[in-house]
């Protein structure tokens, strides 16, 4: 058939291709197939068909296993990519869009009023009435102490109320929302990436996070009555399953248990050292469980350390195992539960994060009074002592080596496009751009947990400094939405929680403990923060041995004195 074809076909293409087919020299006999050609063509037949046939066997030889691959990956992706998903892939010139199957599904969370009709007939608060006197009200701070030679921020006073009034002042109704009523998140069975989420080397990105497009995360900020989005275990509905991050089947069911309050922290890559609270009531301890999330080199350390008990539990904190970690980093494996507590406990109403590294000192109760139900705020986090500007915190976290320069340059640059800007007093009532974020006050409503989520998905999209993009995303919500936060002073946050080093700097401290950590700091643009400049301790006790030895160290004085004479004499 192709042969008769040839024959039939002539046209000047015909004659080009004899032209470079003889120009190429190949000459291999074969046996002609059964036709009736003119005589005329015969030998100009023969002469195509013979080097055809040596230009297919050519390109056989060469190119066959090529094309059949390529014809393999064509199959696969034609039943691959067709409907379910759109996505946009954006480039300098050119928008690509496709659509593929992957069984994207939307994982409703629970309502929100069923959480809160559950925390008012839990024990301990049918009885309890709101009391009228607030014991707190005509407090005033002291005036900072005239000593300063302390050096680094320090806690200021903060009134607290008993236990039980502040157990009695818990909001009965759930606090105004003026859009968002609904929240839900995106399941993908294959979630892949494209290239409208970024550049490989400045983004986090993972399968956990669903490498959502620029458009998704845009679309993500316009807040609705009902909305949809990526929110971190993208690849299942039961955070914990099959999604990365695994948690035992077990202590799933504890997670999804209803809580009105929970503590939760995490300690990752055997980091941190576990500290027990303090102060802590009776009430307490029955009804709000503390949670320590840790990975199993961490859980083989505590086991070879014969702290974990047998039913997992040191002190007062249930240690919760997570096995294949979404991240290689530690840190940012750390930022799981720490910004998606509301996905890991979908029943609990309020929670508080401490870092690892932090000592609680005050009942859980006393501070959610304190910081959240006195400010009618349904998160609350503190500032940074000494930095209020993002652009400054990129620095130093530049200078500090905490992550790589060219990532967090490319954040801030993407940030800087976007309309951020330093921070100045026209930003007022928000005190700083730039949170202490070792401590996480909320309450579970859909507009916190919004926020979570999206705070959440620019972690896994940049760097995991979640102090960089925390104004970003806080403002594109509180210029829609008249969400109120709380950031309060950091020597409050300073007032519940002794902060401890990190096991590394302890055990540096431990074999050179006269290293002094020096850190600089700098004035806030608006009123004082209880801060003071972090000095050098005194050095009493090197001026004493100087002296006891100021004999021999005259004489040593004056030989060198001798000899330098001498040598430039």
């Amino acid at each position: 058939m192709i042969g008769g074809s040839l024959g039939i076909r002539q046209s000047a293409s015909f004659s080009s291709l004899e032209q470079q087919l003889e120009n190429g020299g190949h000459n291999h006999n074969h046996a002609s197939l059964p036709r009736r050609p003119s005589k005329t063509s015969l030998p100009l037949y023969r002469e195509k068909e013979r080097s055809f046939t040596s230009a297919f066997r050519y390109l056989s030889r060469k190119k066959i296993g090529m094309l059949i691959f390529v014809a393999i990956m064509l199959t696969f992706t034609s039943g691959f990519f067709t409907v379910h998903k759109e996505d946009v892939m954006e480039g300098a010139d050119l928008q690509l869009k496709y659509k593929y199957v992957n069984n994207v599904s939307v994982c409703n969370a629970p309502g929100w009023e069923t959480i809160l009709n559950a925390s008012l007939d839990s024990e301990g608060y049918s009885g309890l009435s709101v009391l009228a006197h607030n014991s707190c009200q005509k407090f005033a701070p002291p005036p900072p102490p005239a000593n300063t030679h302390r050096g680094g921020p320090r806690p200021c006073p903060v009134c607290y109320l008993p236990v039980e009034e502040a157990m009695a002042r818990m909001p009965q109704t759930p606090p105004p929302s003026d859009i968002l009523q609904h929240l839900s998140y995106y399941s993908e069975d294959y979630p892949m990436r494209n290239e409208s989420f970024g550049t490989l080397q400045f983004g986090g990105a993972s399968d956990f996070g669903g490498y959502p497009s620029l458009k998704m995360r845009n679309d993500s900020f316009a807040i609705k009555e009902v909305m949809t989005i990526h929110c971190g275990f993208v690849k299942g509905c039961k955070p914990g399953h099959k999604t990365g991050f695994g948690i035992d089947m077990a202590d799933r069911a504890l997670l999804e248990q209803f809580h009105t309050t929970i503590v939760a922290s995490a300690i990752f890559g055997n980091y941190d050292e576990i500290h027990q609270p303090e102060n802590v009531s009776e009430f307490s301890k029955r009804n709000i469980p503390f949670f320590m999330f840790v990975d199993e080199e961490t859980e083989k350390y505590f086991r070879n350390s014969s702290l974990l008990s047998s039913d997992m539990h040191i002190g007062l904190w249930r240690i919760i195992v997570v096995h294949n970690l979404p991240y290689v980093d530690a840190r940012r494996n750390g930022k799981v539960p720490k910004l998606l507590l509301h996905r890991l406990f979908p029943n609990t109403r309020y929670s508080l994060w401490i870092d690892a590294k932090l000592q609680l000192l005050v009942d859980p109760y006393q501070i959610l009074e304190r910081f959240l139900w006195r400010q009618n705020a349904t998160f609350a986090i503190s500032r940074h002592y000494t930095r209020f500007n993002v652009f400054e915190e990129a620095e130093a976290n530049k200078a500090g080596g905490k992550y790589m320069n060219s990532s967090i340059d490319h954040q801030i640059m993407f940030y800087t496009n976007e309309g951020l800007t330093p921070y100045t007093e026209a930003k007022l009532p928000i005190t700083s751009d730039v949170p202490e974020g070792c401590v996480l006050i909320r309450e579970h409503v859909p507009i916190t947990n919004l926020f979570s989520c999206l705070w959440f998905n620019e972690v896994d999209r940049f760097t995991s400094r979640d102090q960089l993009s925390f104004s970003t995303v806080r403002d594109k919500i509180q210029s829609q939405v008249s969400w109120r936060t709380n950031m309060f002073l950091d020597c409050e946050r300073r007032s519940f929680v002794k902060q401890e080093y990190h096991r590394d700097v302890m055990m540096e401290k431990a074999l050179h403990p006269t290293t002094v950590i020096v850190r600089k700091t700098h004035p806030p643009p608006h009123e004082a923060s209880w801060t003071f400049r972090r000095q050098s301790p005194p050095r009493t006790p090197i001026v004493h041995r100087r002296r006891e030895k100021k004999p021999i160290s005259r004489r040593r004085h004056r030989s060198t004195t001798r000899n330098k004479e001498n040598f430039f004499s």
